[in-house]
């Protein structure tokens, strides 16, 4: 039996194509756009994607999955079962769990895991230095081995430079990125916004722009050094926009991402006090978003992603101060990127899918983010005018930690199909 995805707007970056057609998907595997022999059985499933879009399965390299040790928060079923309702077939799910991932046995853990529990693909990012304390390199070589894609200590910055540069040369030695979380610890200690005058009016303790900018340069100058390969994860300054775009004129291998709260919000959203608005790296200034958009439509930032961080809600029931940092992201991330991206006219449209598909999965070397003959049949449907309005009622993660709630956005993901399978439909996840 086959599965037909009938008349809608295929868009597949990696293969330059941009036009109604169809799609064949045949035992899991894309057989063809178009071009078949042989017509449609009873026996075959068709659905109807006239006036969507069917793009390549949406790749996330930058979540939260919280398992093992914090499945209070956010477990790798739940996880993956956001995932796919937000159209994602595949994540990258970052080390800081309990224990942190930073050995064989951590990275085989998740891999089983989601193979057990998951929706959705899920590729390990192992931590570069042991319990991300940032004072020894952790086991990359082993971690790498046996399926990490890429190494992080997201959450917290490498702060020993020493230690940072032995971390990209182990990196670059077995053939993996480096992904860092830019922050100096010391300049953005006890700051729970961005500072600058919304700061001021709240009486909240600000964590600097520089503080950002100053780790991006020292890693790009790290990374160029050694010549490893180098993504700065959650880029949300001006400034650091511009090293980032200095160090690839200068021929730097070093790439960025963006993520939905940076462009959707800014400081000026934490005026109420909602606990939900308190991210790391914090909502920045309207200054900042513009350099983000302009980065995104040259061609200096080619990487969204969610940074999907949940947490418990009575986590986020305290003081502002007292919160955790993070929004839980992957279920509203494609129509927030369109609001603020496509229809402002930021991306087009080929580029904005490229950024969620192919320019991830090329950047970590993971499979997918293409609907090439072939290969693993992927595939994420949207339809552009349907609207929602964000509510909990049907929310899969177990974060509910979205300052989104009661904003009706438009173009939603309305199915994803893993390996062939579909996995939701009409915005129910399924099984």
């Amino acid at each position: 039996m086959a599965l037909y995805i009938k008349g809608g707007r295929v868009i597949d970056p990696a293969n330059g194509i941009n036009k109604i057609a169809d799609v064949k998907i045949e035992k899991g595997i894309i057989a063809g756009i178009d071009d078949y022999s042989g017509a449609i059985t009873e026996a075959d499933e068709v659905m109807e994607a006239a006036g969507k879009l069917v793009v390549p399965g949406l790749i996330d390299i930058h979540c939260h999955l919280r398992e093992p040790g914090l499945e209070a928060k956010e477990t790798i079923a739940t996880g993956t079962r956001a995932a796919a309702r937000g159209g994602f077939t595949a994540l990258c799910a970052m080390p800081n769990t309990k224990p942190v991932c930073d050995s064989q046995t951590g990275v085989e853990f998740v891999i089983n895991r989601a193979k057990a529990a998951g929706l959705v693909r899920v590729y390990p990012v192992g931590a570069i230095t042991k319990g991300s304390e940032g004072q020894e390199l952790a086991e990359m070589a082993d971690m790498a081995a046996c399926g990490a894609v890429a190494f992080s200590d997201d959450g917290k910055p490498v702060p020993r430079s020493d230690i940072m540069r032995l971390g990209l040369q182990y990196a670059q030695m077995v053939g993996k990125v480096i992904i860092s979380h830019c922050e100096d610890p010391e300049l953005a200690k006890d700051g729970v916004m961005h500072e600058g005058y919304w700061s001021t009016v709240l009486g909240l303790r600000g964590i600097p722009a520089a503080s950002e900018a100053i780790m991006v340069a020292r890693d790009i100058l790290l990374a160029e050094s050694v010549g490893a390969k180098l993504h700065i994860a959650h880029v949300s300054t001006a400034r650091s926009v511009e090293l980032i775009r200095q160090a690839q004129w200068r021929g730097v291998n070093v790439t960025g991402e963006v993520c939905p709260h940076h462009l959707a919000l800014t400081d000026a959203d934490v005026e109420g006090f909602n606990t939900a608005t308190k991210v790391n790296p914090p909502l920045r200034t309207d200054q900042d978003r513009e350099a983000l958009r302009s980065a995104l439509n040259d061609g200096t930032l080619t990487i969204l992603a969610t940074d999907h961080a949940p947490h418990t809600a009575e986590e986020k029931a305290c003081e502002y101060n007292y919160a955790p940092f993070g929004i839980s992201g992957l279920e509203t991330a494609w129509p927030l990127f369109w609001r603020e991206l496509v229809e402002s006219g930021v991306m087009t449209l080929p580029s904005f899918v490229a950024a969620m598909t192919v320019a991830p999965a090329k950047r970590l070397g993971l499979p997918g983010g293409t609907l090439s003959t072939g290969v693993a049949a992927d595939v994420t449907i949207i339809d552009p005018e349907y609207t929602e309005t964000v509510t909990l009622e049907n929310w899969q993660s177990k974060g509910k930690n979205t300052p989104f709630v009661g904003q009706t956005l438009r173009s939603w993901p309305v199915a994803t199909i893993v390996g062939g399978r579909v996995v939701m439909r009409d915005r129910q996840v399924i099984g």
